[in-house]
């Protein structure tokens, strides 16, 4: 299964997984699952970062692919398509990242 993860939710893998549920946990710990992380999400905690939204035990520009490569966490690049198709989506999620996620 292909499964994306929301930021929080990578932090949270990383920093206290517990807070995730069993069944969120299972899905990311599988094998048989391809993990990805959206640059979105790496764009996200940048910002949060430089803003300082949030205390990384590193600079953010090394904190994310380290954790992604020892997670075997695939990278999901943002494109022009993606960035046009959040005109279509509805207004379930007003938050700007989330909208890209969705995308």
């Amino acid at each position: 299964m292909n499964v994306l993860v929301d930021t929080h939710v990578w932090i949270w893998s990383l920093a206290d997984p517990n807070r995730l549920s069993p069944e969120c946990r299972r899905l990311l710990s599988s094998s048989r699952n391809v993990i990805y992380l959206s640059a979105a999400s790496a764009w996200e905690l940048a910002i949060k970062d430089a803003l300082g939204k949030i205390e990384l035990p590193e600079p953010v520009e090394t904190y994310v692919p380290t954790r992604m490569a020892r997670q075997g966490i695939t990278a999901l690049p943002i494109t022009h398509t993606h960035a046009l198709t959040v005109s279509t989506l509805p207004p379930h999620h007003r938050d700007p990242f989330d909208r890209f996620l969705i995308a």
